[in-house]
């Protein structure tokens, strides 16, 4: 009696270890799903672009894919490391591998996976249903079929078992291999560091750029004058500065084309070619919103010619303005 109390007292000592490890787990086990589904789709996107999907694009499908890969390789060896000691547990402590905690942990991921299946399968008829049935779209639901099928068959051949199967080595060795390839081929798409650091200095120098094109035009509005140089931009009343270029602390150039029409460009010297530059418009940009304008540039100095369209910016001083 003596020997069975001190089995029982070790049991119920343990079960906040259980809870923790079988939770970390199962926590881990999504998110290193999710984020390896992300990247496949990124590479999907990036095969078989969408012209009617801007989504992913620019700068949010960079983020995204960063983020995932970070996610993958801090959460992921969370995830197989604790699932190699829950093992061991399980092979001196017999008790724990049929704990309850571990079982409604496991029949919640084959709930959870059960309906993502369903999910996939149910937009896959509708899509077709709906004549939207393309390769990208079929690949994205076959990657969301394939990972949670694979959860799914593991976990469910696992909860039957009395003893560890020795397919989780496999498991474990076959999934590493395949997150691992996925990130590499996720390096391919972002770049390294370096170049991430130097796409993140054209994005303020363009940010810089625009701010400064609104003050022209705010100055052109109120005097009907183009300002001579950008240091005529600068008011003390409103705080406003001239930003210089955050990567070698030059001013930016700012050149009058025509000044009655007016006319202006700002140019810059960035570091690497907009995305989707091929498509951009070389012709002068008529609009009331200067954040959907061309701000597209080609590697090493661009300009980006601008025309005030008096209709569209008439001066503040006019009558009946």
């Amino acid at each position: 009696m003596t020997e069975d109390k001190l089995v029982v007292d070790q049991i119920k000592r343990n079960i906040p270890r259980d809870l923790f490890l079988h939770l970390l787990a199962v926590v881990t086990l999504y998110w290193s799903a999710i984020s390896f589904v992300t990247l496949v789709w990124q590479f999907i996107n990036r095969a078989f672009p969408d012209v009617l999907n801007n989504m992913y694009a620019g700068d949010y499908r960079f983020s995204l894919i960063r983020f995932s890969v970070s996610a993958l390789i801090i959460v992921f060896p969370v995830f197989i490391l604790v699932s190699r000691y829950l093992n061991k547990i399980y092979v001196k402590e017999a008790v724990v591998r049929e704990s309850k905690i571990r079982k409604w942990l496991i029949y919640l991921t084959l709930f959870i996976t059960s309906l993502v299946i369903i999910g996939d399968l149910v937009s896959t008829i509708n899509a077709f249903l709906g004549g939207e049935i393309t390769v990208r779209f079929i690949l994205k639901a076959l990657s969301i079929l394939l990972v949670a099928g694979i959860i799914f068959w593991y976990y469910l051949d696992d909860v039957r078992r009395e003893t560890p199967t020795k397919a989780a080595k496999y498991f474990a060795w076959g999934t590493s291999i395949l997150v691992l390839v996925v990130i590499i081929g996720a390096f391919f798409m972002v770049g390294s560091p370096n170049s991430a650091r130097l796409v993140q200095f054209d994005q303020q120098k363009i940010s810089d750029l625009q701010n400064i094109q609104y003050q022209i035009v705010n100055y052109w509005q109120r005097k009907q004058v183009m300002p001579t140089t950008l240091a005529d931009l600068s008011d003390p009343i409103s705080g406003f500065k001239i930003p210089v270029d955050p990567q070698s602390n030059v001013n930016y150039e700012y050149n009058i084309v025509n000044a009655t029409v007016p006319s202006f460009e700002l140019c810059a010297t960035f570091n690497k070619q907009s995305k989707f530059i091929g498509n951009a418009p070389t012709k002068p940009i008529y609009s009331g919103d200067i954040y959907s304008q061309n701000w597209e540039h080609k590697e090493g100095r661009f300009c980006f010619s601008r025309t005030i369209d008096e209709q569209l910016y008439p001066p503040l001083n006019k009558p009946g303005v």
